[in-house]
C-alpha cells in the first residue's frame, strides 16, 4: 500500500509458476463522479519473482483524474519495482515502450464506454512474454488483425516463479468512501451489466494461447462487502469468464 492509499482488488490469479502471460477481453466502464484522489479499473498484471520481491507489469484500463486531470477511460501500462514502491504510468519513466504507429498509447482515451443494461463495449488485450526477444509485449486483438502496442523490456520480468492475474481494482484515500468499480453494481452474469473478463486465455514460453483450465487458479477479494467476483467458469459464447465490481462507497 501507498502511504494514506487503499487498494482494493476483485481478481483471479494463479499461485506463484511458469507463466508467460495472458489475453482477455476486458469490458469498458465510465466512472463520472469518481474524485480526484481516486482511481478505478482492470488490468493484466504480472508479478514478477526478483531478489525475493515481486515486481510488477500490468496493462489495462483505468480512470485516473489525478494524473490526467479529467475523468475519461484511458489505456495504461504500469510497472514497479517491488510492490511496495510507488511505480509509474505509462511514459513517466522508463518502462513501457510503445511501438510506433501502436493502434493505442498509453494515457490514450478510450470510448465509447459500455451503458448499463443497454450494450457493453470492450478491448482485448494480450500481456505475455514474447518467445523471440524475452519482452513482455503488449498487443491489442478487437481490430481488424492483431495490433501491436508496445513492450515492457525482458529485464523487468526477468524471472519465474510468476503470478498472474486479471484484475479488476480501486485505489483511494484511506478511511474515506471508495468508488465504483466496473460497472458500479456487484457482479452477475449480465455482460451489459456487470464489468468482465471474457475470452480469457493463457500464453505457453512458445507464445501460444491456451484456455486456462487445470491453470489452477484462485480468486481473491479483499472486501466482498464492497466488491466482489464471480466463479470462472466456461461458457459457450464467451470463453473463459468472470464478471466483478462493486458500488463504492466503502471506507478503507
Amino acid at each position: 500500500d501507498q502511504e494514506g492509499k487503499a487498494s482494493l482488488y476483485a481478481m483471479w490469479h494463479t499461485m506463484p509458476g511458469k507463466f508467460y502471460g495472458l489475453r482477455a477481453e476486458m469490458s469498458i466502464w465510465a466512472s463520472p463522479n469518481i474524485e480526484n484522489s481516486q482511481e478505478s479499473g482492470a488490468s493484466i498484471q504480472i508479478y514478477c519473482q526478483d531478489r525475493g520481491h515481486y515486481n510488477l507489469i500490468q496493462a489495462g484500463f483505468h480512470i485516473l483524474p489525478s494524473l490526467y486531470h479529467n475523468r475519461d477511460i484511458r489505456f495504461f501500462t504500469y510497472w514497479t519495482k517491488d510492490s511496495r514502491s510507488k511505480g509509474c504510468y505509462n511514459l513517466q519513466c522508463g518502462g513501457f515502450i510503445p511501438a510506433s504507429g501502436a493502434k493505442l498509447v498509453p494515457g490514450q482515451a478510450i470510448a465509447p464506454p459500455s451503458i448499463y443494461g443497454i450494450q457493453d463495449h470492450y478491448i482485448r488485450l494480450s500481456l505475455n512474454k514474447d518467445p523471440n526477444s524475452g519482452d513482455w509485449v503488449v498487443y491489442r486483438h478487437d481490430l481488424e488483425t492483431p495490433s501491436f502496442l508496445g513492450h515492457f523490456p525482458k529485464e523487468l520480468c526477468p524471472e519465474t516463479p510468476r503470478i498472474q492475474a486479471l484484475t479488476g481494482f480501486v485505489n483511494y484515500l484511506k478511511n474515506a468512501r471508495g468508488p465504483p468499480m466496473g460497472s458500479g453494481h456487484f457482479p452477475d452474469y449480465n455482460e451489459k451489466k456487470s464489468a468482465y473478463f471474457n475470452h480469457i486465455k493463457k500464453y505457453n514460453s512458445k507464445g501460444q494461447a491456451f484456455d486456462p483450465r487445470y491453470t489452477g487458479m484462485v480468486k481473491l477479494v479483499d472486501r466482498k462487502d464492497c466488491y466482489d467476483a464471480n466463479d470462472l467458469f466456461l461458457e459457450f459464447k464467451k470463453g473463459y469468464t468472470f464478471n466483478y465490481g462493486g458500488p463504492g462507497g466503502c471506507i478503507g
